[in-house]
């Protein structure tokens, strides 16, 4: 995309947001519109094909902070008016005269700064050379789009860390021309409109525009004899496996980012990258807080009274933790080094929260032995509550 793409599309609306939206607002958009418009969903729909690109596009600015923060103040800066031509045909902002070579940090060392860098570098795609008296450069072969997919791991292999074959049908690079989309034996020639530039330029007064090149799609080059199997794009959409490493101590929600595997450039260019969306299964005995796997274990009302030797499992194996006597219901036992492996080989624990069962029926020999037990057991506490029972009586 071109930074006159920047200035004359709303991304914002492109996704259905506020611009003040947050990040992970407009994430959770994307992938909802992207969903909705995949082509693997929609086959045969030119619409919902262009809906997918422009929310893709949208994403790929928005989705990055140091995009979004230049899209913004780029918008702002354009909006504004702040290139207009005033009546004496000078570009003036607020009808002050000002030299260009200033505002692109040229003579006089006056230099504009705008997110850290110079306006030359920002509008380095619109205007020639990115500062008075330079060269336009070459824009090359497009970056191909990213690509996202969701995986559902079992809760084990999570923790443990697993490598699994991923499955996609996605764009890949042409096998019959490797991407550059001529005709096997022959090859890309120059473009003689912009002698290989990928852009063009316009005067307009005081300023000179660059735009892509129309006549190659701004790659620099145009294919003469079209690959019979890519016609002439340099990929086609094929299914390909990938293998693909999650670490150990992978979370629900987390995103694992394959650099360069995604879609592959337009004819030869840098490919995008993949995005894997990890979905975790619920574990029918463990839960998960941070490093640390939680588990609740029953124990019965004597256990808690009189303590016990009580073995429990883990991921890996089998621990035995010990209940004192008189343990409470919901009292929490720790199994340290029993739970996720963190990155630097440290592990979390195994939290175990006890709970004591209330049998719902009893034995007449049980109801006797629990009688004489109460008999024997001095009362509850509840002094202070039966005090203010009192007040109502």
């Amino acid at each position: 995309m071109s930074s006159k793409d920047w200035i004359e599309k709303d991304y914002y609306a492109a996704l259905g947001v506020e611009k003040s939206a947050s990040s992970d607002e407009i994430k959770k958009s994307y992938r909802k519109l992207a969903r909705e418009s995949h082509p693997d969903h929609n086959p045969g729909d030119p619409k919902a094909e262009e809906r997918f690109k422009a929310v893709s596009e949208a994403y790929a600015v928005l989705g990055d902070e140091k995009k979004r923060r230049e899209y913004d103040e780029m918008r702002s800066l354009f909006g504004s008016g702040a290139f207009r031509r005033n009546a004496r045909g000078a570009g003036q902002p607020g009808g002050m005269p000002f030299d260009v070579s200033d505002l692109f940090g040229g003579a006089g060392g006056g230099e504009a700064r705008f997110g850290g860098g110079g306006l030359g570098d920002l509008f380095s795609s619109i205007f020639t050379g990115g500062g008075a008296g330079g060269a336009a450069r070459p824009r090359g072969p497009a970056r191909g789009r990213d690509v996202e997919t969701e995986v559902a791991l079992d809760f084990p292999d999570a923790v443990r860390g697993v490598t699994l074959p991923l499955t996609l049908r996605a764009p890949g690079v042409c096998e019959t021309c490797h991407g550059n989309g001529a005709k096997p034996g022959t090859q890309p020639v120059t473009c003689p409109v912009c002698h290989g530039a990928g852009v063009t330029t316009r005067n307009q007064g005081s300023f000179s525009f660059s735009e892509p090149c129309r006549n190659c799609q701004g790659v620099g080059t145009i294919v003469e004899e079209k690959c019979p199997e890519c016609h002439g794009t340099g990929g086609v959409t094929k299914t390909r496996t990938l293998n693909v490493r999650f670490p150990a101590g992978v979370a629900d929600g987390q995103r694992i980012r394959l650099a360069g595997r995604g879609e592959p450039g337009e004819r030869g260019g840098p490919a995008g990258d993949l995005f894997v969306h990890v979905k975790v299964r619920p574990d029918e005995l463990f839960g998960r807080t941070g490093d640390d796997l939680t588990l609740t274990v029953p124990i019965t009302f004597a256990e808690a009274v009189l303590g016990t030797d009580l073995r429990v499992p883990t991921l890996d194996g089998t621990v035995t933790l010990r209940v004192p006597p008189g343990t409470p219901s919901g009292r929490v036992l720790r199994a340290r080094g029993k739970g996720v492996v963190r990155k630097d080989g440290r592990a979390g624990d195994l939290l175990v929260t006890l709970d004591v069962v209330v049998p719902a029926k009893l034995s007449d020999e049980a109801r006797a032995a629990l009688e004489t037990f109460a008999e024997q057991t001095p009362p509850a506490a509840r002094e202070h509550l039966d005090a203010r029972v009192r007040r109502f009586s």
